[in-house]
């Protein structure tokens, strides 16, 4: 059963909110004119129940607008992050 809601990959770089993290999508491509490659990121709050860490790379799914700047629900966790093991 595929729905037609984006989704999206991303780093997990903060979750110190309840049941919210936060992702950067990072995006790389080649300038049109000048054939430069350009990296690009954005950041974007996401609604989470399964507990990810910072690091977890996670696939999010478009939703309806949870709060004020959650428009996205983390689906799944793609890999979980060995940085937590360094403590």
């Amino acid at each position: 059963m595929s729905s037609n809601r984006r989704r999206l990959t991303g780093v997990v770089v903060s979750n110190k909110m309840q049941k919210t993290v936060v992702v950067r999508i990072a995006r790389r491509y080649r300038h049109r004119m000048y054939k430069k490659v350009i990296d690009r990121h954005n950041k974007v709050m996401a609604h989470d129940e399964l507990g990810c860490e910072m690091g977890d790379e996670v696939k999010m799914v478009e939703s309806k607008p949870i709060s004020k700047r959650k428009r996205w629900v983390v689906e799944e966790i793609l890999s979980r992050s060995v940085a937590g093991a360094e403590d």
